[in-house]
């Protein structure tokens, strides 16, 4: 039995385990496509590529596919949508654009951004076509309009994403392997024309292609090169799945890619504090309010993510907590796996929700969300601007979770064109390497907007994938 049926036989088990990739060996292959990384950007270039009549493999050095696309738990903004235009909410993708310009600070790629917001309703058809739930529509930070799409009841966007691109694999019957990392692009005559891979045995071989999609993530779990871009962010954890390290920037590098906005390194101001965990920003999307040890409002909720942090790090303490009610609480059912952590406190009155979290005042905190409805109520926020909120907070029990900024995104990495061709110094085209996800630079500007990592995951994945199918066809390997 060669290399490929006893990957075909594995490539179920891949999907989720990577438990039989390993087993063959050989010193060189050929296929069309290399994909470096099995997250949604990765999975989507590569779905989309073979659906364009190329050979793919695609290469994940984590025992699982997934990548930080499996722990995304807010949704995927989208303008225009038809989910948008069953609900009756008036978007387009010139307010998105907007919206992308401006939380990232104006520093973003115009022509990038375009194709995100142009791009966006296509993608989110791409996803119910093949199975996806997208269904749900709210609001993240910095956005203007509800364009933040998710599963039915509000559910992580990530598992869904995930569940429904590998299914939509192994339907494909696709050639992906686990445990096996990409240690080097092949140059021949200035083009890319494979990988050398090592695998989870340190065996190492050859992939010629045509054509290789870097879909590898970026690097907010490392943190040694965190620091060395952002030397005031030691200490912080980070939300990341363990295998975002970089690599792909290393490989890029490595033969003469051009990099930009390295230092632009996003802090997501609601991690739990004590732990790992990410609490989602649709839990302010749909109604709870921050509230400092004081027992006190102290920014727009739904300010973007670098202005929430900043703001959060000024108070006692470096922490804050999310207030919310129990109807809050039945909006979003992602709130429930909160619960299952341990990761909220619950009180009767706001009095004993703050003897309960250690707020010092609990009478200022029941002042506080008095204010806050009523300003729900008259669609006024008098004191921070908040300008959506969707839902008062007065259905007993009250609820808190307690939490901190963690280092969440990069923002800068290869710099890339329209086509996902991956640029050199001199902004010319490497010949043969694409790249899409947040291995990539110049979207998100020195801020991402919450809801535009699926969006451009999905969009700049499906582009990259048939970009490179293309360039495969026109440039067959023998």
């Amino acid at each position: 039995m060669d290399r490929r049926q006893v990957l075909k036989i594995g490539t179920a088990a891949a999907l989720l385990t990577g438990s039989k990739l390993s087993i063959a060996q050989r010193a060189e292959e050929t296929t069309d496509v290399v994909v470096v990384g099995s997250g949604g950007s990765g999975l989507t270039a590569a779905i989309t590529a073979f659906d364009a009549g190329a050979k793919v493999i695609v290469l994940e050095k984590m025992p699982i596919t997934g990548g930080n696309s499996q722990l995304s738990a807010g949704g995927m903004n989208a303008a225009n949508t038809v989910i948008q235009k069953q609900k009756n909410i008036e978007d387009n993708w010139e307010i998105m654009f907007q919206d992308t310009m401006k939380g990232g600070k104006e520093i973003n790629n115009p022509q990038l951004v375009e194709i995100l917001a142009k791009n966006s309703s296509a993608s989110i058809d791409f996803l119910l076509s093949i199975g996806g739930d997208m269904t749900d529509v709210g609001r993240m930070a910095g956005a203007s309009v509800n364009r933040c799409h998710r599963p039915a009841g509000g559910e992580a966007v990530g598992h869904n994403l995930i569940h429904t691109l590998r299914q939509n694999a192994i339907k494909r019957n696709m050639d992906v392997r686990t445990g096996s990392r990409a240690i080097k692009l092949l140059v021949e005559g200035g083009k890319i024309v494979g990988v050398e891979v090592q695998d989870r045995h340190g065996r190492k071989y050859n992939i010629k292609s045509s054509a290789v999609v870097l879909a590898s993530g970026g690097f907010s779990a490392n943190l040694e090169r965190v620091t060395k871009y952002r030397p005031e962010y030691a200490g912080f954890s980070s939300t990341n799945q363990p295998g975002a390290t970089g690599d792909g920037l290393d490989l890029a590098a490595a033969v003469g890619a051009k990099l930009r906005d390295m230092e632009q390194i996003q802090i997501h101001p609601t991690q739990a504090a004590g732990s790992k965990i990410l609490i989602t920003e649709a839990v302010r999307g749909n109604g709870a309010i921050m509230i400092n040890r004081e027992g006190k409002r102290f920014v727009n909720e739904l300010t973007t993510r670098d202005a929430a942090s900043a703001a959060v790090l000024k108070q006692t303490g470096g922490t804050a907590f999310l207030v919310f009610d129990q109807n809050i609480r039945k909006s979003l059912k992602q709130i429930e796996g909160y619960y299952h952590l341990e990761l909220c406190k619950e009180g009767a009155t706001p009095q004993e929700l703050a003897k309960v979290c250690g707020i010092t005042d609990g009478d200022a905190l029941a002042e506080t969300i008095k204010k806050y409805n009523e300003y729900q109520e008259a669609k006024k926020d008098e004191e921070f601007g908040r300008a959506d909120m969707p839902r008062p907070i007065k259905e007993a029990n009250f609820i808190a979770i307690e939490i901190r900024p963690g280092i969440h995104y990069t923002m800068g990495g290869v710099v890339f064109d329209t086509q996902t061709r991956v640029l050199n110094e001199s902004n010319q085209p490497i010949h043969g390497l694409y790249g899409a996800g947040e291995v990539t630079g110049g979207v998100h500007g020195a801020n991402r907007l919450g809801g535009n990592s699926i969006s451009e995951t999905i969009t700049f994945g499906r582009i990259a994938g048939a970009q490179a199918a293309a360039y495969a066809k026109a440039n067959k390997k023998a």
